[in-house]
């Protein structure tokens, strides 16, 4: 079992209230998970023009507050895992979020077939991008596959990039793995909740099965009553925002319950779903 959340919005003083607000979306419960794996957590997140990473690749506690574990982190944009290993040892530079240059990743999944394809997914990768792979799980090769198509479409450093383009190398890689476990004998298509970012746009991508727990849900603050529940009563004098309808904020989790997924003012995403996310503007969602 995993879980995995994104936020963007466009107030970084009120980022921790919206985790708060939907603090139960992002409570891990070690009691349903193995537990003879250790449990990992990472927290990435945008602030002074740079992504920082808090990570931890083992915690013995009996349930994770991703909430609470963000507590004191003031940033308009974050990315949180928690992990139990399939792919990879239990150590930091397999703990997600994954960070290389200006951008962030994390993943939810497994490759199928992974032993047969790791070699040639990991050749496919330049050289001045596969030496920046610290670990051995199949997420940070799935990111760099991401960055070799964003560095192909002119976007990796050279421009900044828009939507369209996270989305292209996105799916792009899937295409890509797809067809690497399809020649090596395996299904044709894996798993996948993970979220990609450069700082200024975040995005989304989800193919699973429901059946399967792979729910990936979509949560939109914004107006003058997400700001009265983010912040109440004679707080709201102090937050000075004087049109409510500014406050914008996008919270999108993966791995989430039947029950949780399917209640407002949650949104479940399609299976076959790409999603772009920025501080001002609405969700952007995409079928595949």
């Amino acid at each position: 079992m995993a879980r995995l959340f994104g936020l963007i919005g466009n107030r970084a003083d009120l980022a921790g209230s919206v985790l708060d607000l939907e603090r139960e979306a992002l409570l891990v419960d070690k009691s349903v998970l193995d537990r003879d794996t250790p449990v990992s957590w990472g927290i990435g997140f945008f602030q002074a023009g740079e992504f920082l990473l808090r990570r931890k690749p083992s915690d013995d506690r009996q349930g994770l507050d991703l909430a609470e574990l963000a507590h004191g982190i003031r940033s308009d944009l974050m990315i949180g895992h928690v992990r139990q290993a399939t792919i990879g040892a239990i150590r930091t530079e397999n703990t997600h979020p994954f960070r290389c240059r200006d951008w962030l990743f994390a993943h939810t999944g497994s490759v199928s077939k992974w032993d047969a394809v790791r070699e040639r997914l990991t050749e496919s990768i330049p050289e001045f991008l596969r030496r920046n792979i610290r670990g051995d799980t199949d997420s940070e090769v799935l990111f760099h596959l991401v960055l070799s198509f964003l560095h192909d479409a002119g976007r990796l450093r050279d421009a900044p990039a828009s939507g369209d383009d996270l989305r292209g190398a996105l799916s792009s890689t899937m295409s890509l793995v797809d067809q690497v476990i399809r020649e090596e004998g395996g299904d044709d298509e894996f798993p996948i909740n993970a979220l990609l970012s450069d700082g200024e746009i975040l995005a989304a991508v989800h193919r699973g099965s429901a059946d399967r727990g792979e729910r990936m849900a979509l949560r939109y603050v914004h107006g003058a009553q997400d700001l009265a529940a983010l912040v109440g009563g004679d707080a709201m004098r102090k937050v000075r925002l004087t049109d409510p309808g500014m406050l914008r904020f996008s919270l999108i989790v993966s791995d989430l319950g039947p029950e949780q997924a399917r209640t407002a003012p949650w949104t479940t995403l399609p299976d076959r779903a790409i999603v772009v996310l920025s501080r001002d503007g609405e969700p952007r969602v995409e079928t595949f």
